[in-house]
């Protein structure tokens, strides 16, 4: 069979969105010039699109025109190695599936546990956020609720106030045990981060593991995230202003 019907047959089967490589087809070395000719025809009839070099993808077509693929198969690369989480989405993208905010952007942010440079890929803008807690599977949805906190004023199209009520809706609904997971996560965080995680789970009645998280932080320090009291009505107590 042609290299052309072989790379044709395997993209039909692919579904809409999925992002592959040259590595999807297992096409020897030899004949890697004539899967490059393949997939680039596919690219000039709209069949595949380009995502960036050497990646590209199957577009659902609907009637408001082609969808892009999700955050996670845009960048699964540098999520996972040979099985291994290596990183989580964060950043808008958490905002967004936690319910807090509505928007979506073309920069992705992911959570890793080593400094890695910004990359560009294709239209998208991706960022590396240094995550200081080891990174697991069953952790990353409350990485995702501190990383919230963390950069609480920077969730657009929200505001603080807002966003904490939302929050506190989030850990609410956590398990005992999760809550405590998050207190221990927390604990690896910016100061600021475990005045607002502490003062949440001390208004949820957590009060013993807050404690963990105020006596860790510097007594003279203030936290001005210009939070209603009505919120947050022990705001004072965790100086935060």
């Amino acid at each position: 069979m042609k290299i052309s019907d072989i790379v044709a047959n395997k993209v039909n089967r692919f579904k809409a969105g999925y992002v592959f490589t040259y590595d999807d087809f297992n096409i020897p070395v030899k004949n890697m010039s004539a899967l490059k000719m393949a997939l680039n025809r596919l690219v000039s009839t709209g069949k595949i699109i380009r995502l960036s070099k050497g990646q590209f993808y199957k577009p659902e077509i609907t009637q408001f025109g082609s969808i892009r693929p999700s955050e996670y198969q845009i960048v699964k690369d540098l999520l996972e190695d040979d099985n291994k989480i290596i990183g989580y989405l964060t950043g808008v993208s958490a905002y967004n599936s936690l319910g807090l905010t509505t928007q979506i952007s073309n920069a992705i942010q992911i959570g890793t546990n080593i400094d890695r440079k910004p990359k560009k890929r294709g239209k998208y803008n991706i960022r590396f956020i240094r995550q200081k807690n080891t990174i697991a599977k069953d952790n990353i949805y409350l990485l995702q609720i501190l990383d919230s906190i963390r950069f609480i004023k920077r969730i657009p199209d929200s505001n603080v106030n807002s966003s904490v009520i939302r929050i506190k809706e989030i850990i609410q609904n956590l398990s005992n045990e999760e809550q405590k997971l998050l207190v221990k996560l927390a604990s690896k965080y910016n100061p600021g981060t475990k005045a607002l995680t502490g003062a949440i789970m001390e208004q949820i009645n957590s009060i013993d593991d807050s404690m963990i998280l105020y006596n860790s932080i510097n007594p003279v320090t203030g936290f001005k995230l210009n939070l209603s009291e009505d919120i947050l009505k022990n705001k004072k107590k965790w100086r935060i202003i």
